[in-house]
């Protein structure tokens, strides 16, 4: 989501709220570190617009650290929150790194692309995920858990997936402010008229959080469209998705890349109404698939008190503090901030804590991942109060389109 601050400003309100987490700071030199004990700062929209999708991250971050014990690391954070504020963030970061001089950062964050440029200046090692901007790319401290997204760059997969699930013309919805948000909107067309699909409607300038989606079903309805994607927050998708069926548009395939899990289902009956049907795009294996590692996974949430479905913030926390640990596995003993950098830079087969399947993601190719691993998304779709694997689309992965390039302006 790129540096367009004064619209940001006026598409969201909120003040920064820190709230302490787990346990207390570890002694250490000024940088949080002592041994194998670490604090780190938990950077998250916990309050706020962006809170739908990354309120939840605290809670994947507090299994982490189960993850983190059993590999021998005791993690204690603090936890930072932007209020989905752009003033929030600079201000939590700084809190963060001044006060609670934490030894690395987890980013759940669609903000954090605003002030990334601080922690970076700071030498602060930073793992989350890459759901806001390039920085997770160019900066040399940003460790992204499912790769850093080349938002510039187009990928088979989305169209694939259209196709495959039978639509014929895509519509799709990004946020004007988010560069992720509006290069993925525009990346899913081109992704289609890849696959020969049309691409009926694009819309990159979505207002941040709106829900005033009236205008956008008239021009998809009046378009054709029988496929929507919207890279955009639950509350505008699910708006987008229940107009156009109230509109008596024939959706035959409506794709979200948020909402699966516990971010839909702890909505009540209303928002589980409103997403049947909906297929969930994930960045790593869903439940319902009861692999080893998504048990581990649930046995971890629930030992710090979480039960139901996985959110995406939960999913988001947990896979940061397993490549946290696997980056700490990497430096040896009683590293430096600047040697975990180098030793989160050269680790080659991160698989998530498993989470990855058989796939694996190579940190020191930062220009190789588009979407994710391997260009990999894990289909599920809802029916009724559960949601369904896709058969061949667990995961359904894709290559990159030559040529092919999104051009978002801010």
């Amino acid at each position: 989501m790129r540096n367009i601050k004064a619209k940001l400003l006026a598409a969201v309100v909120g003040l920064l709220v820190v709230a302490a987490g787990c346990s207390s700071t570890s002694s250490g030199s000024g940088s949080g570190g002592s041994g194998k004990t670490y604090t780190v700062g938990v950077l998250t929209d916990a309050t706020g617009i962006a809170s739908t999708n990354n309120g939840s991250s605290v809670q994947g971050v507090k299994a982490g650290t189960v993850y983190a014990s059993r590999n021998g690391y005791k993690i204690n954070y603090v936890v930072a929150d932007t209020g989905s504020s752009p003033s929030g963030v600079l201000t939590a970061m700084q809190k963060l790194v001044e006060q609670d001089h934490v030894f690395a950062v987890v980013s759940v964050s669609s903000l954090t692309f605003l002030n990334s440029s601080y922690l970076t200046s700071q030498g602060v090692p930073v793992v989350g995920l890459a759901e806001d901007g390039p920085e997770w790319i160019t900066a040399p401290n940003m460790f992204s858990a499912f790769g850093p997204i080349d938002f510039t760059k187009v990928a088979t997969t989305s169209g694939l997936i259209f196709k495959n699930l039978g639509a014929s013309n895509v519509g799709s919805l990004g946020y004007s402010i988010s560069p992720s948000s509006a290069s993925a909107a525009q990346a899913v067309g081109i992704s289609a008229q890849n696959e020969g699909l049309k691409a009926g409607y694009v819309n990159s300038n979505f207002p941040f959080g709106s829900t005033n989606v009236g205008p956008v079903i008239l021009a998809m309805q009046s378009a054709g469209v029988d496929g929507v994607s919207g890279s955009v927050d639950s509350n505008t998708f699910f708006s987008l998705v229940t107009g156009l069926k109230q509109a008596g548009v024939n959706v035959k395939v409506a794709l979200s890349p948020t909402g699966y899990g516990g971010d839909l289902t702890q909505g009540g009956p209303g928002a589980v109404q409103s997403a049947q049907g909906v297929y969930f795009l994930s960045s790593f294996e869903p439940v319902e698939m009861n692999t080893p590692a998504t048990r581990q996974f649930q046995r971890d949430l629930k030992a710090t008190g979480v039960n139901g479905d996985p959110t995406f913030g939960e999913y988001g926390g947990y896979t940061s503090m397993a490549l946290l640990v696997a980056g700490l596995q990497a430096a040896g003993s009683n590293p430096t901030q600047a040697g975990l950098i180098r030793a989160l830079s050269g680790i080659k087969s991160f698989n998530a804590a498993g989470l990855f399947g058989s796939h694996t993601l190579d940190l020191s190719q930062r220009t190789k991942t588009i979407i994710g691993v391997d260009n990999c998304y894990w289909i599920t779709r809802l029916s009724g109060s559960k949601f369904d694997l896709v058969p061949g689309m667990d995961p359904i992965c894709g290559s990159v389109i030559p040529g092919k390039t999104v051009s978002v302006s801010g």
